[in-house]
C-alpha cells in the first residue's frame, strides 16, 4: 500500500465559501501503512464544475505532475477566478517510490465578491436616538417568491453591529456575533452562507435580528458608540436558477422593521427579554406586518468589505451544572463546576410578568454571594420577562459572560432544578490541535486551566477578560500566549484576521497598538490614564512576534509577506525612538503583574527592541530581502552590543538584577557568551533564594522555563512547575481554579481578593508555561529551517514528579504524538510522526533499543540523537537515577 490522501483543504479549511484571495492554497493530508513514506509530486486539477473533474479535466487550472513534497500551502496558478462562483478541486500524489495514488475525493470552495463595485444592497436600519443608553434588539424582515427551480443561492451579509439571520423560520448559520469584531471605521467582515436547500417554491420570508455589538454598544472602558450610533444591515441574496437566469435580493427600502421582545442586548450590560412582546412566525411568509415600519437607510459604507476570514464564534459545548442551592436571600445558585464564557440556556415557568433576573460571576464572596466587585461597569445579568405559557426556554443573543456561578432571582423555590440551566460555552471556533496528559492531576488540572482560558478568551479578538468592562485585544499578552495557544488549537485565522486588526491600528509612524482593534483605547489612553506613549515593550512587538510564530507553527510565508512592511515600519519607529540604541521611556505596563520584582523599564524595552530586530532579520531571510537582513543583522548588534555595556557588568550582573531581566536577555540572544554561565546563575539563584518560587510578570513567564531547560537546569524548571505555593502555577489550581487567573495574588489565603479593579479569574497570559510543556516537557518542538512540522524535533526532557507524559498535536501534515513513561531507571518513549514528514529524535541514556528504521546519527550534549521517517516508533533506554537533576542536565 504506498499512500492514501485524506482530508482536502482550501486556505485552512474544509469548503469555504467566500474566499477572497485571488491564490487560494490548497493542503492535503497522507496517510500511508508504511514507514518513512514521502510524497514526491503531485497533481493538482481545478475545475468549474464536478463532471469535469470526474474525467480528470482542469479547465480552471492543471498543475501538471509537479515534482515536490509540498502537500501544504500550495498556490492555485491558474486562470484568473471570479466572484460568486464555485470552484472543483481534486488532487493525486506520488509517494517516495514513484508510485501514484489514487485521486483524492472532491473538494470545493466558493468565491466571496471581489469588487465593491458588485455590492448593490443598502445600508438599512434604524437611526436611534442618542438619549437611550441601550436601544432594543431591532427585527427586519422581507418577503420574495421563488417561481422556478433553483441551482444555488449565495447569501451574503454584514452589518454594522451584529446581526442574527432567519429564513423560513430557521436560523440561517450557526455563527454568533457575526460579523465579529473590526475597526469599522477601516474594515468590516461580511459572511457567506449556501442557502440553496432552505429556499422552498413559492414565497419565502428572510429576516434578521440586529443590535448594537461592538459597533454602537459598550465597548471596554471607553464607553458606548464608540464607532457608531445606530446599527445598520448590509444584505445580498444571489439566486441562480436551473434555467440559465438568476435574481438578486437586497436590503432596501423595501424592507419592513419593528422592535419585538429583546428590550436592550449590550455585550457588557447583559440582556432584557420580554416574551410577552414575541412575535410568533415574524420570520415565516404570511406573517402580517402591516403595522411595522418602513427601515432607514444610511449612507454607503467608506471603509473595506472584507470576507470573513477568522472563525466564527460558535457555540462549541454544552455543560450541566455540578450542584444547585436556595440561598438565604431566596435565590437560587448553580455552579457549572467551570469557568466558563458564553452564557446559559435557562428553562423556567411562571406567572406572565414574572421578572426572572440571571447573574453571573466567576467566584463567591461567600457560600450565598456572587464575587462582582472586579465586574468593574460590566452588568452581567440577564432579565427575562415570562410570557406565561407553560415551560419557556430563553437565550440571550448580543451579549456574553465570563462566569462559574450563576445565581436565579425571581423563581420560586421549588421551580428550579439542575436541569433548569445549561451552559452554553462560547467562543472563535478554534479547532483542537492539542492534547496533553501527566501522571500528575495537578498538572493535568493546570493544562485543562490553560485550554479553558485560551477558549474562553478568543472570542473574535483573543481578548484578556470576559466578564469585566475591558475585555479587550490586548497586544501583549497575545504575543506571549500565542506558541501555546497554537499547539492547543488551530489558531491560523484567527490571528492572521488579529494582524489586520493591529495593522490598522498601527500609526502613521510606525508603532503598533497596545490593543486591536483599537477601540478608542489610544484616545482614552492620554486623555484618562495620561499614558502618552504610543506603543509599549511587549505589547508593540507582539506585530512581529506573531506573524513569526505564525510561520513557525503553520509554515505561513503569506503571514510574513502580508505583514513585511508593517514589521519594518515597526523596528524602525523602535530605532528612531532610541537613543545610541537604548530604549528609555516605552515600557509603561512593565512585566505586568510581577511579584515584588520592579523590572527596569528601559531594559524591558531595550531587550524588546533588540527581539523584534532579530526576527525580523529571519523574515527578511525566509523572504529573501538581502539588503534587509544586512541593514537589520547590523542593527541587532549595535542594540546588543549596547544592552551589555549599558546594562550589564563583569560578573554577569544585569540592571535590575530580577529574573524576568535574565530570562528575557538570555532568550533574546543578549548575552555574550563569555557571560552567558554567569547570567544563568544569576537567574538560578534569585529563584533558589525566592524559595524556589517565580516572580515573573506577564512578559518574563512565558520564557522562564524554557531559558532554564535550555540551560541545562531542567529539574528547577520542574521545581517551579510542581510549586504549589503562592505564587505559583498550582497556587491557583490548589484554591480550586478551572482557569488561568490574571494575577498570581487574585485570591491568597491570607488576604482573600485582591484589587477588584483589576482581577480577573480568566486571563490567559500567565498560562503561557503551556508551550513549555508542548516543547521541552513532551518534546515536541518545530525546526526553524524546516516549519510547520515538515520536519520534526522530538526532545522530551523527563523530571520532576512525573512518570509519564502523552501529547498529541494535529499539525498541518497530520498527528504528532510523543509518549514517554519512566519506570525505575527504564525510559521509553512512543513516537508517531505522519506522512511527509521527517523527525530528529533526541534520547537520554544508555543501553539503548530502537525500532526498525531509526537510524542513529551521532551524539549531542550526551545524547543519542535519531532520523526517522513518518510512522510509529519505540526507543527504550536506562537512565541511571533518573529523578536525580545531575543525572538529566545537559
Amino acid at each position: 500500500m504506498g499512500i492514501v490522501i485524506k482530508r482536502l483543504r482550501v486556505e485552512s479549511l474544509d469548503q469555504p465559501l467566500g474566499l477572497e484571495t485571488k491564490q487560494p492554497r490548497f493542503s492535503w493530508l497522507l496517510d500511508s501503512e508504511e514507514q518513512a513514506q514521502q510524497q514526491s509530486a503531485y497533481r493538482i486539477l481545478v475545475a468549474s464544475n464536478a463532471d469535469l473533474l470526474q474525467q480528470d479535466i482542469g479547465d480552471c487550472w492543471d498543475s501538471g505532475e509537479v515534482v515536490s513534497d509540498r502537500s501544504v500551502q500550495v498556490s492555485y496558478l491558474g486562470s484568473l477566478l471570479q466572484s460568486g462562483l464555485r470552484y472543483y478541486w481534486k488532487v493525486q500524489v506520488w509517494d517516495a517510490k514513484g508510485a501514484a495514488s489514487e485521486w483524492s475525493s472532491i473538494g470545493y470552495w466558493t468565491m466571496g465578491i471581489l469588487d465593491p463595485n458588485e455590492w448593490n444592497g443598502e445600508w438599512i436600519g434604524q437611526e436611534l436616538d442618542p438619549a437611550i443608553e441601550f436601544p432594543p434588539g431591532l427585527y427586519l424582515r422581507k418577503e420574495f417568491v421563488i417561481d422556478r427551480p433553483v441551482r444555488q443561492a449565495t447569501l451574503y451579509a454584514t452589518a454594522l453591529g451584529v446581526y442574527e439571520l432567519h429564513l423560513n423560520g430557521s436560523r440561517v448559520g450557526d455563527e454568533y456575533f457575526a460579523p465579529g469584531w473590526t475597526d469599522y471605521a477601516i474594515r468590516t467582515q461580511y459572511q457567506t452562507y449556501d442557502i440553496t436547500a432552505s429556499l422552498q417554491a413559492g414565497g419565502n420570508a428572510l429576516g434578521a435580528i440586529l443590535g448594537t455589538g461592538w459597533y454602537a454598544g459598550q465597548v471596554g472602558m471607553m464607553g458606548r458608540e464608540i464607532y457608531g450610533t445606530s446599527p445598520a444591515l448590509l444584505l445580498q441574496l444571489d439566486i441562480q436558477f436551473e434555467d440559465g437566469t438568476n435574481s438578486l435580493l437586497i436590503t432596501d427600502e423595501t424592507w419592513a422593521m419593528n422592535t419585538g421582545p429583546i428590550q436592550y442586548s449590550d455585550m457588557l450590560k447583559g440582556e432584557a427579554y420580554d416574551a410577552r412582546k414575541e412575535l410568533p412566525d415574524w420570520d415565516r411568509t404570511g406573517f402580517d406586518d402591516s403595522d411595522w415600519k418602513k427601515v432607514s437607510r444610511f449612507e454607503p459604507y467608506t471603509g473595506k468589505l472584507v470576507s470573513q476570514i477568522d472563525p466564527p464564534v460558535r457555540i462549541t459545548e454544552s455543560i450541566n451544572p455540578v450542584k444547585m442551592w436556595l440561598t438565604k436571600q431566596g435565590t437560587h445558585l448553580f455552579d457549572m463546576g467551570q469557568n466558563m464564557v458564553g452564557w446559559v440556556k435557562l428553562q423556567v415557568q411562571g406567572q406572565s410578568g414574572t421578572h426572572i433576573t440571571v447573574r453571573h460571576a466567576e467566584m463567591l464572596q461567600d457560600e450565598d454571594t456572587l464575587y462582582i466587585e472586579n465586574l468593574r461597569r460590566a452588568d452581567q445579568k440577564e432579565i427575562y420577562i415570562l410570557k406565561g405559557e407553560g415551560l419557556e426556554t430563553f437565550e440571550p443573543h448580543f451579549t456574553f459572560h465570563g462566569f462559574r456561578y450563576v445565581e436565579i432571582e425571581g423563581a420560586a423555590a421549588g421551580e428550579l432544578t439542575l436541569e433548569s440551566v445549561i451552559g452554553r460555552v462560547v467562543h472563535s471556533d478554534t479547532p483542537g490541535t492539542g492534547s496533553l496528559e501527566t501522571s500528575d492531576d495537578m498538572v493535568n488540572r493546570l493544562i485543562s486551566n490553560i485550554r479553558w482560558g485560551q477558549r474562553g478568551n478568543y472570542l473574535s479578538v483573543p481578548t484578556d477578560c470576559p466578564q469585566r468592562d475591558e475585555r479587550l485585544g490586548w497586544t501583549g499578552d497575545a504575543q506571549i500566549f500565542i506558541r501555546t495557544a497554537s499547539y492547543n488549537m488551530d489558531v491560523s485565522r484567527f490571528f492572521a484576521k488579529f494582524m489586520e486588526d493591529m495593522t490598522d491600528g498601527q500609526t502613521p509612524d510606525g508603532a503598533f497598538p497596545d490593543v486591536a482593534p483599537d477601540a478608542g483605547w489610544f484616545e482614552f489612553k492620554q486623555e484618562v490614564v495620561k499614558w502618552f506613549a504610543p506603543d509599549n515593550a511587549g505589547w508593540g512587538d507582539a506585530g512581529v512576534i506573531i506573524p513569526w510564530t505564525l510561520y513557525l507553527m503553520y509554515e505561513d510565508r503569506t503571514i510574513l509577506e502580508t505583514n513585511y512592511d508593517a514589521m519594518k515600519r515597526w523596528v524602525e519607529y523602535l530605532k528612531t525612538n532610541s537613543t545610541d540604541r537604548i530604549r528609555p521611556d516605552y515600557a509603561n505596563y512593565g512585566d505586568w503583574l510581577s511579584i515584588n520584582a520592579d523590572t527596569p523599564k528601559d531594559v524591558l524595552a531595550t531587550a524588546y527592541f533588540a527581539y523584534s530586530t532579530a526576527l525580523f532579520v529571519r523574515i527578511a531571510r525566509v523572504l529573501g530581502y538581502t539588503d534587509d537582513v544586512s541593514e537589520y543583522s547590523a542593527l541587532f548588534e549595535e542594540i546588543r552590543t549596547a544592552f551589555v555595556h549599558t546594562y550589564m557588568d563583569e560578573n554577569g550582573i544585569i540592571q535590575g538584577d530580577t529574573q524576568t531581566v535574565y530570562v528575557l536577555a538570555l532568550y533574546f540572544g543578549l548575552v555574550s557568551e563569555e557571560l552567558k554561565p554567569l547570567a544563568v546563575k544569576r537567574l538560578e539563584e534569585l529563584i533558589r533564594e525566592n524559595g524556589n518560587h517565580l516572580s515573573t510578570g506577564f512578559l518574563g513567564v512565558g520564557y522562564l522555563l524554557p531559558v532554564l531547560t535550555e540551560n541545562g537546569l531542567d529539574e528547577l524548571a520542574y521545581s517551579l512547575l510542581h510549586q504549589d505555593t503562592f505564587p505559583s502555577w498550582l497556587y491557583s489550581v490548589k484554591q480550586g481554579a478551572t482557569t488561568i487567573w490574571e494575577r498570581w495574588d487574585g485570591w491568597t489565603e491570607e488576604a482573600g481578593f485582591q484589587n477588584p479593579g483589576m482581577n480577573s479569574f480568566n486571563h490567559y497570559s500567565l498560562g503561557s508555561v503551556g508551550e513549555w510543556m508542548y516543547r521541552y516537557m513532551a518534546g515536541i518542538d518545530v525546526d526553524t529551517e524546516q516549519p510547520g512540522f515538515k520536519h520534526i524535533v522530538i526532545h522530551p526532557r523527563p523530571g520532576g514528579k512525573l512518570t509519564y507524559v502523552k501529547a498529541t498535536v494535529e499539525s498541518s501534515y497530520g498527528a504528532i504524538s510523543s509518549s514517554w513513561q519512566l519506570n525505575g531507571e527504564r525510559f521509553s518513549l512512543q513516537v508517531s510522526i505522519p506522512v511527509n514528514t521527517t523527525a530528529t529524535i533526541y534520547l537520554y541514556g544508555t543501553n539503548v533499543l530502537i525500532s526498525d528504521g531509526a537510524v542513529e546519527i551521532g551524539l549531542e550534549n550526551g545524547k543519542h540523537k535519531y532520523r526517522i521517517g513518518s510512522g510509529n516508533y519505540e526507543f527504550i533506554s536506562q537512565i541511571e537515577g533518573a529523578v536525580k537533576a545531575a543525572q538529566l542536565t545537559e
